[in-house]
C-alpha cells in the first residue's frame, strides 16, 4: 500500500488506495477528509490560525484561513463531490504552558477554533474529533477502509472513526 506522510504545512489528496500519515501533532491540526464514493480522500497539516494580511503565503496548507479552501478544490480536482466529504480532525493540543502568558500561546486552541469556522464557511462539519489536550499525536487514514486512527506516546493506538460509513 502507498503510504503517504503529510508533513506540516502540507496537503495531500489520492484517489483509490493508499494511507495518509500526518506525525507529531501538538498544537497543529491534521485534517482527514473522504469521499467514498468517489473514492478520493485527503488529509492535510495546519500549523496556524491565520494568515498574514497582505502577504502572499507559498504554502496555503500552513493556516487554516487559506489551507481548507485550497484543499477543499484539490479534493473536488480529484473528483471528490463536497456534499459527500465526511472529515475527521486531531491535534489542538496545548503543548507549552508558561504561567500568565499561557492563554495567548495556546496556539492549539485558536487553532481548533479556526478550523472549525472555516469548515462551518465551506458548508462542511467534522464527523469525528480529538482535540485538545496536552499530548501530541499521529493520524493515519487509509483510503480503502475509511478508518481514521491516532497514537500518542505511552498509549496504544485507537480507532477514532471510519469515514467510509
Amino acid at each position: 500500500m502507498n503510504t503517504v506522510h503529510v508533513g506540516m504545512a502540507d496537503m495531500r489528496v489520492l484517489t483509490g488506495t493508499g494511507r495518509f500519515v500526518c506525525l507529531g501533532l501538538g498544537s497543529c491540526i491534521g485534517v482527514a477528509a473522504l469521499d467514498s464514493t468517489s473514492g478520493v480522500g485527503g488529509m492535510l497539516h495546519i500549523m496556524l490560525p491565520e494568515s498574514f494580511a497582505g502577504r502572499t503565503e507559498e504554502k496555503p496548507g500552513k493556516f487554516a484561513d487559506t489551507g481548507l479552501p485550497v484543499f477543499m478544490e484539490k479534493l473536488e480536482r480529484a473528483g471528490a463531490n463536497r456534499r459527500r466529504l465526511r472529515i475527521a480532525l486531531a491535534g489542538g493540543s496545548q503543548m507549552f504552558k508558561f504561567g500568565a502568558e499561557a492563554g495567548r500561546l495556546d496556539v492549539g486552541t485558536r487553532n481548533a477554533a479556526a478550523v472549525a469556522t472555516m469548515l462551518k464557511s465551506l458548508g462542511l462539519r467534522a464527523i469525528a474529533q480529538d482535540l485538545g489536550g496536552s499530548k501530541g499525536r499521529t493520524m493515519t487514514m487509509d483510503l480503502e477502509t475509511g478508518e481514521v486512527r491516532l497514537r500518542s506516546v505511552n498509549e496504544e493506538e485507537r480507532r477514532l472513526c471510519n469515514l467510509s460509513s
